[in-house]
């Protein structure tokens, strides 16, 4: 053939890969985006997807992800102008660079929203993506890895879709493979499964994750040691037989020391996944706390600040809302002191929320377990946030049902002094009603009670006649006789300066 003849297509051919190229590296700025997409991007990209030379089809399909990766509208284009089905038909014939660049493509697509996640799995990715996962490349099992961990993470049904389309087992392989990054986001992919259902968690668990999930923990690279821990959160949230799964595949003790990890999220996830196991039954609570994770769970909480603490803060409440003697070993742990510090000092409401719900469930088992609370002032603080007038209703709700379980169990009396002065009539009662209780068998206490002035602050009490409120006030005054009520009652003073009055005038 004439150089004549072949000039023009040369010439052709260089054109479309300075295009290609200049486009794909135009994508990576988001302020050429609305330039780009201006220009009528999509519409010319779309036959470069099946231009005879393979590298003009990988930069086409790579300018296109990084469109769609920018935002959403960007990947509606994509789906509208029908190219998700080019990419999927030549997913499986293409050459592994291909393969990665439409992978990209159908991640960025269906990362945005369940609707286009179930617009790539209508056009018939999932088959073609599971595929990859066969693929002898690494670098093309990650691309479809991630891709179908960016449509599963979105609704139980897509994440069922995957399953059904045969990714699990494929997915525990990934997890098995010497290289990090595939690790990585496999095990992603699995978590973003598990988290749905109980059912989904079950796949997971019976193609047989969990042992390789728990011989991960340990592992160097922090965002795998994320992802592990959250997997085996996902599983273990679901029900008690999945979070015992977990627990018999060894996680205890390695899962401990991953909360002194060097990494934040590392500790954070670890923790999260501790939680999940101990909020499923007292048994698991207890093996736990057999392990020690008590002490290293007051020590992270120490450690941690902001919504970090929050798994923490949870994972003691739910240990100590079962029995009193796991309670009793959070108190001996020194367990209070970091739950009071957060309900005090940390500006996120849901973590003041969690502390006042955790310290509740750890107080209100018996006298000895409210008056640990009481001796570390924790009533009154309890109270001040449930009266701040910038608490959210929650946290209102969380620390009134704190304050009353431990009040109705404490008769440590010097603690609830203070709150007699301090306290609404809602709280006021409960605090009333411990004095009512106590305070006939203890002569020591009802002294105590005249000479801190207690017995005069109930006299000035505002309560309506018939109430609650009244009829503890009204028993605690017959507690003690009729001239010290009247002695501390409003108006006695006035009756004194008369009587005085009447004297002199005699």
């Amino acid at each position: 053939m004439s150089r004549a003849v072949l000039q023009p297509f040369e010439v052709y051919q260089k054109a479309r890969v300075q295009f290609v190229q200049t486009v794909a590296e135009l994508a990576k700025r988001p302020q050429n985006i609305e330039a780009l997409q201006s220009a009528g991007v999509m519409s010319l990209l779309r036959p470069l997807l099946l231009d005879c030379v393979p590298s003009i089809q990988q930069s086409a399909a790579l300018a296109l992800g990084r469109l769609a990766k920018h935002s959403e509208d960007l990947a509606e284009a994509v789906v509208s102008n029908e190219i998700l089905p080019q990419l999927v038909s030549s997913l499986g014939e293409q050459n592994r660079f291909y393969k990665k660049a439409a992978a990209f493509v159908l991640r960025c697509v269906a990362k945005h929203s369940s609707t286009l996640a179930m617009a790539v799995v209508n056009s018939g990715a999932l088959e073609a993506l599971v595929q990859c996962l066969e693929e002898f490349d690494p670098s093309v099992k990650e691309a479809a890895a991630s891709a179908l961990r960016y449509i599963a993470k979105h609704t139980a049904d897509l994440a069922q879709a995957v399953v059904d389309a045969g990714a699990v087992p494929l997915l525990v392989l990934c997890i098995q493979e010497p290289e990090t990054t595939l690790k990585r986001v496999s095990a992603g992919a699995l978590s973003e499964i598990c988290k749905h259902s109980a059912e989904l968690a079950q796949n997971v668990v019976d193609a047989g994750a969990a042992p390789f999930l728990s011989a991960l923990i340990p592992h160097h690279d922090a965002e795998l040691k994320r992802s592990v821990c959250f997997c085996l959160a996902n599983i273990a949230k679901h029900t008690i037989d999945l979070a015992e799964a977990i627990v018999d595949v060894d996680i205890f003790p390695k899962i401990l020391y991953r909360l002194k990890d060097t990494d934040p999220g590392v500790r954070k996830a670890a923790a999260t996944c501790i939680r999940e196991i101990a909020r499923q039954s007292q048994d698991l609570a207890k093996m736990i706390c057999s392990a020690g994770a008590v002490v290293s769970i007051v020590d992270y909480i120490n450690e941690a600040k902001g919504d970090a603490r929050l798994p923490g803060i949870m994972t003691l409440g739910f240990i100590g809302a079962f029995d009193e003697a796991l309670a009793m070993g959070i108190i001996a742990a020194k367990g209070i002191a970091p739950l009071k510090d957060a309900l005090i000092k940390e500006p996120d409401q849901s973590v003041k929320s969690a502390s006042a719900w955790s310290l509740g469930m750890i107080g209100g088992h018996s006298a000895d377990h409210s008056r640990a609370m009481a001796e570390a002032d924790v009533p009154s603080h309890l109270l001040a946030v449930y009266k701040f007038p910038e608490s959210s209703e929650d946290l209102k709700k969380k620390s009134s049902q704190a304050l009353k379980s431990i009040l109705q169990m404490c008769t440590y009396l010097p603690a609830l002094e203070p709150l007699i002065s301090e306290a609404p009539p809602d709280i006021l009662q409960y605090v009333l009603h411990q004095f009512q209780k106590t305070l006939p068998n203890d002569n020591a206490a009802k002294k105590q009670f005249v000479l801190s002035e207690g017995l005069k602050k109930i006299q000035e009490i505002k309560a309506n006649p018939g109430s609650k409120l009244r009829q503890y006030i009204d028993e605690i005054n017959s507690y003690y006789p009729p001239e010290i009520i009247q002695y501390y009652s409003a108006g006695y003073e006035q009756q004194l300066l008369k009587k005085l009055d009447d004297y002199n005038a005699d």
